[in-house]
């Protein structure tokens, strides 16, 4: 129990470390938050309910002095012993550089499979509430502005458990693209979009997820579980100049290594709260899609019934 409580020591030392600003949060499109490939109970107790329902709200901070919000709602539904399903809906608030900007995100449906206690397989799907093509005042806003991708993505997943070490696999693929056609090149001088990333017919490659979690049950109430979590971006993301030349971002394809700190409060056995806090170590040179996170925290309440 000690040698436990000293890795713990260890791994909360280490997510202090300061990191880089231009950073890249938790995932690059919203798999990591899929709630079967969240990090699990401990299995020191079992739920008597079918039903969870779960209301949450995150706040970090993105590149280009751009602060976001967003609040969630989830359902979960055990249909039996071995398969599961979610419903998730999310909405995006980004505030920066005198830009207000509020619209709905994506919807999640997954299943889960879980044939034995140790293995669970995820299938499931991101449905777009807007065309990642919103405009204020006339003017298209870059990614960074947008409150989805915009893409219909498809999600599959592998969960393994070796005693209490939680390991999960997971591809998001995006099935369409956007319909956004910002130019940065089309701003004058001093424009605040200057600095942005053009994004005009944006196309947007997968992304590959393994993570790696290990919980600490403090008290009966209390869990704390340290996660690393990886992301792999399978290929240079592209966009079209303005004399219709389609290009590659070059440093758009690469890790993004996250570290991330859950800490579970139960309530009670019907009631339950959740802090997430993520921030990254390593990141990819360049991030179009305006996912960028150097800190975010997620506040969850989760209900059983």
């Amino acid at each position: 129990m000690k040698n436990q409580y000293l890795k713990l020591l260890c791994i909360l030392f280490a997510a202090s470390i300061p990191v880089s600003l231009y950073a890249q949060g938790c995932s690059d499109a919203g798999f990591c938050t899929v709630n079967s490939l969240k990090p699990g109970n401990d299995h020191d107790s079992t739920s008597l309910y079918k039903n969870q329902f779960k209301a949450g709200f995150s706040f970090g901070k993105a590149d280009h002095s751009i602060s976001i919000y967003s609040p969630y709602l989830e359902y979960n539904r055990e249909v039996n012993s071995k398969l599961s399903v979610s419903i998730k809906a999310s909405a995006l608030s980004q505030n920066g550089n005198g830009v207000n900007t509020f619209g709905l995100s994506d919807i999640y449906l997954t299943t889960n499979y879980r044939p034995s206690k140790n293995i669970s397989f995820t299938l499931g799907t991101k449905i777009p509430l807007t065309d990642g093509n919103t405009a204020k005042n006339g003017q298209i806003l870059p990614m960074d502005y947008q409150s989805s991708l915009g893409t219909w993505d498809m999600i599959v997943g592998i969960g393994y458990e070796i005693k209490k070490l939680q390991l999960a696999v997971a591809l998001q693929q995006p099935l369409t693209q956007n319909n956004n056609q910002f130019i940065a090149e089309n701003s004058p001088e001093n424009s605040i979009w200057r600095g942005f990333q053009s994004t005009k017919d944006f196309k947007r490659s997968g992304d590959l997820l393994f993570r790696a979690s290990y919980p600490f049950r403090i008290t009966h109430q209390f869990r704390v579980t340290p996660s690393l979590l990886n992301i792999y971006h399978l290929s240079r993301d592209k966009f079209t100049t303005t004399s219709g030349i389609e290009q590659k971002i070059e440093g758009s394809q690469g890790l993004t290594m996250n570290g991330n700190l859950f800490l579970d409060y139960d309530i009670n056995q019907n009631h339950a709260l959740q802090l997430n806090l993520g921030a990254p170590f390593l990141t990819r040179d360049t991030r179009p899609d305006g996912l960028t996170r150097s800190f975010i925290a997620t506040l969850e309440y989760n209900v059983r019934f």
